[in-house]
């Protein structure tokens, strides 16, 4: 009775693999390695991606220059780093900064992340 039994689990365990591999096939789907996975970002002449944080597969691979709407509601790119600033190292040095956030303004760039065309608002998430 065992014996039939672990028969049958080896020959539905084939056919759930073979019926895998051809619906993979059948599909033209191709099988990515984790560290392609949020590389789906178009890159520039520069060799600098570009495009929508929404589109990022994985937490920290977002593209370098990240979709944005200026001041006055042009279209551009930020770039990744002007978003980011340093991570402070002690709660009180944390509690400093919160409170003497202010509002940024940094440079919005064409695709090519070099040509400035307007400004992007970096807000401290401050009421005041």
């Amino acid at each position: 009775m065992l014996k039939g039994v672990l028969t049958l689990g080896i020959i539905i365990s084939f056919g759930v693999a073979v019926s895998f591999g051809i619906t993979t096939k059948s599909n033209n789907n191709v099988i990515i390695s984790t560290s392609e996975i949020g590389s789906n970002h178009p890159k520039n002449k520069h060799g600098l991606t570009y495009g929508s944080s929404a589109d990022t597969l994985t937490y920290g691979k977002e593209p370098d220059l990240i979709k944005a709407y200026g001041i006055d509601g042009t279209m551009g790119y930020v770039k990744k780093e002007d978003l980011h600033s340093p991570m402070p190292k002690t709660p009180e040095e944390a509690l400093k900064l919160t409170k003497e956030a202010k509002d940024i303004e940094i440079p919005l760039y064409d695709n090519n992340g070099e040509t400035v065309i307007g400004t992007f608002l970096l807000g401290s998430g401050s009421s005041e």
